[in-house]
């Protein structure tokens, strides 16, 4: 069998109850977060899809240990601030668990954008790519990643077109978007990876 080229594992806690998300082609689907916390003891709060097949299958209780295994999903959705590309974890399946935190992802796909390399203000190097992971129907999945160190180095040698593995861990950041309304806050979603290769996909 052919390994997916797309797959992430979560365990952590219920951070918000399932709550009905949309319909399509007669399916269910319903949206709840996932709270996982880094060794760091950072937490991430990461948003899961599930259908109601999949979700009827368990019993999800507030606060109970679960481990979501599935596949890291994104659409482009177009509202009134303009365009934003929405990245979620499609679960294919939930399970009760116990436990540690867990927070495994392994991608692998083609840079569709020119790798961005730069230092932080504390001197650090980090590199920040749109990795396109292709799925089934022709489709495909847009995930922002980015890297650090001599991993990000080698990133940034990359081209469009080029092919990319890596394992990482999903994250949640806050920034600020200035607006001409005003400063919004917002939450992105990327895949930290902690080691890459390029690859003859």
């Amino acid at each position: 069998m052919e390994q997916s080229a797309n797959r992430v594992i979560l365990r952590g806690s219920l951070y918000e109850l399932p709550a009905f998300s949309h319909e399509n082609h007669g399916k269910r689907f319903y949206r709840f977060t996932l709270e996982v916390e880094r060794l760091s003891g950072t937490v991430d709060i990461l948003p899961v899809l599930v259908s109601e097949e999949v979700l009827c299958a368990m019993d999800l209780s507030g606060g109970s240990m679960i481990e979501v295994s599935g596949q890291i999903r994104s659409f482009n959705s177009r509202a009134a601030t303009g365009r934003r590309l929405v990245v979620s974890v499609y679960a294919e399946s939930l399970t009760a668990c116990e436990g540690e935190p867990h927070n495994e992802v392994y991608l692998a796909g083609t840079l569709c954008k020119e790798p961005v390399h730069r230092k932080t203000p504390l001197g650090r190097e980090i590199c920040d790519v749109m990795l396109a992971v292709n799925r089934p129907y022709h489709r495909s999945d847009y995930i922002p990643c980015i890297f650090w160190g001599r991993t990000a180095e080698l990133v940034a040698a990359c081209q469009v077109g080029d092919t990319l593995e890596l394992t990482g861990r999903l994250q949640s950041r806050e920034y600020v978007k200035v607006l001409e309304s005003g400063n919004e806050r917002r939450v992105a979603y990327e895949v930290s990876a902690m080691t890459a290769a390029r690859t003859g996909l």
